[in-house]
């Protein structure tokens, strides 16, 4: 025979909506049932009544047993053997039907007695289990009602007792009903295959020994098919039987292990609180407004779905969006005077849901579990795990991000008016699009081991904080409003953005040739969090200018970090995640085996990623002219100079070449004989020139001595 469908006796105690649905569908099916049976009780009555009409009943029941496979049973339409055996029952009553006579007795044995004590005892025990069920529920309903309802300022111990006794009262006997219920609604699908068979068995072997006409009316095919028939209810029989001392064995397991779970607020020392979960579901009371001054509670069936919050009342097909609960806030609260309360708030504030829960470790889990699902942090001892999980939201989906240049070509700043740059060799970008990061080695990006600095303690170089320090004098307008140095800078740059940003991590990196670096940076600050359950972020003003990065204290505008454009090398955000970005600096502060110490810093912004990254590769565009413009300017100037000097050296050579030939011509003429002087004439020389003269006479003395 084929498989049974049983309702989950593991499920009562938790009585969801699915399982009430599942219910739904036996208690249709027990319904169709019911009517079936009745109409064959009818048929089988008729047979025994009217003797002189048995063989218009028997073709009444073959017409019946004809039309089971068009009749729609929730949970047996399927049934292809119930069916061609019910085909072959009807083809051989409808022959037997001309020729039966009044077989009272044994047809009141073989043939009443198993259909009527299956319609007077156990269709009629599951319309009593139904009420029964039915009062449980509603009175487990009014005491968990009552049981949240009491005072958490005006806490009576008598009360509290009483009503939670009262508690634990009406689940234990809700549980131990429903489990009664399912297990004969499960049962009844054994049932119900006998009480179709058995009785259809019984008419058959009444025919069979009343008549003596086996042999004749009945071949060896149809004793051999009436012998696997009734292997075949003995089987149904057995199978039943096991399964119900399996059931039975199952509830009093459950009866032991769920005892703890019927207190409503169970110890926490026996029941400890797990703060891990990414999934919950469970029955809170959840708080909605009736007029403008009032409100009411309603009980309903609240769950997690991937980052969402779903709810579902009893009789619901399926859950309902009550909100999203990715990025949200969620604390515990105090409202109407009533315990284990909590609030959930959206991202952006604009929606709120008050939930109570039923004990203080429920509600501290459902804290826990809407936190780890709200900051996508995924808890577990095994880091492998936890790169993994992180990695499905921070990097599994990441490829490389767009160029600077790309970026910047569709990118259009307010400011733009003024500059009309090419932006095609800009030095921050991040390099055409790479390939996965998953094709790379991650030893190749980010040293094994390096450890991650989670607070903002030093700035990037000690020279440019002394600068920092000296021109602020310890406190900063972001603007350059203040007095001193740094203002004149400020008032200079031509770009200002601020951005509010949270600083994350950063961490010694070896590669700044992509932007995978970033990326794999990311994954591990991410994964590092996780595992050390830190969620505090360091919130900040981002000030992109053409001089500088600058993160500020909102609070004292104090310049926490200022990270000169020269050192920054890479600036790319988080592909799916928008709100992730990071820098790639190489520092000045300190080198490492000859070369300087490269680092990544990894924030996170209420704004786009990727305008902060376009804002750093427009100031490294402007301050790249900037510094083109400056250099051509000092070439100039040199030119100039270099100029100026020849044309200088020039006229010193000109005028000792002039001086060179006065001497010339004032030896030319002290060498001539000494006639001027015998006339009385004398020649009034310089100093300079009767010192070459002198000269000149001495050396021409020497020169007629040696000759």
């Amino acid at each position: 025979m084929p498989g049974i469908d049983k309702l989950p006796i593991e499920e009562t105690l938790e009585d969801s909506p699915q399982t009430r649905s599942l219910l739904g569908v036996f208690e249709e099916d027990t319904a169709a049932t019911s009517s079936y049976f009745s109409q064959l009780f009818k048929a089988m009555q008729r047979i025994y009544d009217a003797q002189n009409e048995l063989s218009a009943a028997t073709h009444l029941t073959s017409r019946l047993l004809k039309d089971y496979e068009k009749q729609r049973f929730p949970l047996g339409g399927d049934d292809e053997v119930m069916s061609s055996t019910l085909q072959q029952f009807a083809k051989v009553i409808d022959e037997l039907s001309s020729c039966h006579a009044v077989l009272s007795t044994q047809l009141a044995d073989a043939m009443m007695f198993p259909i009527t004590q299956f319609q007077e005892r156990d269709l009629r025990e599951i319309v009593i289990l139904k009420e029964v069920f039915q009062i449980a529920s509603d009175e487990h309903d009014a005491a968990v009602n009552r049981y949240s309802r009491l005072s958490k300022r005006k806490e009576n111990e008598k009360v509290k007792n009483e009503v939670m006794e009262d508690v634990y009262t009406s689940r234990k006997k809700q549980h131990e009903t429903i489990m009664q219920y399912f297990t004969s609604l499960n049962m009844l699908q054994y049932k119900k295959k006998m009480a179709l068979l058995e009785p259809l068995l019984g008419y058959m072997q009444a025919q069979i020994s009343f008549f003596k006409l086996g042999s004749e009316n009945l071949t060896q095919q149809w004793e051999e098919f009436l012998t696997n028939i009734g292997t075949s209810v003995q089987n149904v029989r057995r199978e039943m039987d096991s399964d119900a001392e399996a059931t039975e064995q199952t509830i009093q397991d459950l009866k032991a292990a769920s005892d703890p779970l019927y207190m409503p607020d169970p110890d926490p020392n026996k029941i400890p609180v797990n703060r891990n979960l990414t999934r919950k579901a469970g029955y809170l009371n959840t708080r909605y407004k009736t007029s403008l001054v009032s409100s009411a509670w309603d009980r309903q069936y609240f769950f997690t779905q991937g980052g969402n919050l779903m709810s579902q009342s009893r009789g619901d097909v399926a859950g309902g969006l009550v909100m999203d609960i990715d990025n949200c806030s969620v604390m515990a609260v105090d409202c109407d005077d009533r315990r284990f309360c909590f609030q959930i708030t959206s991202f952006n504030g604009k929606k709120a849901v008050i939930l109570q829960a039923e004990s203080r470790k429920d509600c501290e889990e459902w804290i826990a579990t809407i936190n780890n699902i709200s900051k996508r942090i995924y808890l577990s001892e095994n880091p492998e795990e936890i790169a993994a999980r992180v990695n499905q939201s921070a990097l599994e989906a990441v490829t490389p991000s767009p160029s600077f240049q790309q970026r910047h070509e569709s990118f259009r700043p307010s400011m733009q008016g003024r500059l009309k740059t090419d932006r095609s060799g800009s030095q921050c970008t991040a390099g055409s699009e790479s390939p996965a990061l998953s094709s790379l080695s991650l030893d190749s990006l980010v040293a094994p081991d390096t450890p991650i600095q989670f607070d903002i303690i030093s700035p990037v170089s000690e020279e440019h904080t002394s600068q920092a320090k000296s021109g602020a004098q310890g406190r900063t307008n972001p603007f350059g409003e203040s007095g001193g140095s740094k203002s004149e800078e400020s008032e200079d740059s031509i770009l200002h953005q601020l951005y509010i940003v949270r600083f994350l991590g950063c961490m010694e990196v070896k590669a700044t040739e992509s932007a995978d670096v970033i990326y794999e940076t990311m994954r591990q600050i991410l994964a590092a969090r996780a595992i050390h359950n830190i969620f505090r972020m360091t919130e900040s003003h981002l000030l992109v200018t053409c001089e500088g990065i600058k993160l500020i204290d909102p609070q004292t505008q104090v310049t926490r970090l200022w990270f000169p454009l020269s050192s920054v090398v890479l600036c790319a955000s988080h592909q799916e995640n928008k709100r992730l970005f990071g820098f790639v600096l190489k520092t000045a502060g300190g080198r490492m085996d000859g070369r300087r110490v490269t680092v990544c810093y990894v924030f996170e912004s209420n704004n786009d990623g990727e305008k902060i990254c376009d804002s750093v590769g427009l100031a490294k565009q402007i301050a790249l002219h900037s510094e083109m413009d400056r250099k051509a300017t000092q070439k100039q100037r040199d030119l100039d100079k270099a100029k100026e000097k020849q044309q200088e050296e020039l006229h010193k050579q000109k005028q000792i070449e002039k001086d060179l030939e006065e001497q010339s011509r004032l030896i030319a003429t002290s060498s001539r004989p000494s006639q001027s002087a015998a006339d009385g004439q004398f020649l009034v020389l310089s100093n300079s020139q009767s010192e070459d003269s002198d000269a000149g006479e001495e050396g021409q003395k020497k020169g007629e001595s040696n000759a």
